[in-house]
């Protein structure tokens, strides 16, 4: 079986809300959009933001929690490119969880939650290279 992920969908209270944070803050276009989800294509795979009624009865699952034991990340590939971003996003209805920093194994990064508490880690990895598709490579 190939391992790979297809697409990760995130439950929204408000769909204008989360859709300001990820057009407007990281800069993303939707491809494809309707009243109760947006979904963005990635380098690989797809993030859908589903509205959590919808997305609970998808599930048939009622009262869903509300993230925090896991985050996603978003590497650039500068350091200082870390800092502006996370700003953005924050701008964007975004909340810093934690300002830009380097951490004890190198590198450089911050952490931001977006309007329904998702945790994003803005990230810079000197040991990863992005390439021209937005892939990035694990190691040198």
């Amino acid at each position: 079986m190939q391992q790979q992920i297809s697409v990760i969908t995130l439950s929204v209270a408000d769909l204008a809300r989360s859709k300001r944070f990820y057009v407007d803050g990281f800069g993303w276009s939707p491809i494809f959009e309707n009243e109760e989800i947006v979904f963005y294509q990635m380098n690989g795979l797809m993030l859908g933001t589903w509205l959590a009624g919808g997305l609970e009865g998808d599930m048939q699952r009622e009262g869903l929690k509300r993230p925090g034991a896991f985050s996603l990340a978003h590497n650039v590939p500068e350091q200082d490119d870390v800092a502006p971003l996370i700003a953005r996003l924050a701008g964007s209805g975004g909340r810093i969880l934690r300002q830009a920093d380097a951490p004890p194994h190198g590198g450089f990064r911050g952490y931001v939650a977006d309007p329904d508490d998702h945790s994003w880690e803005i990230a810079f990895n000197p040991a990863w290279r992005i390439d021209d598709q937005g892939m990035v490579i694990f190691g040198m």
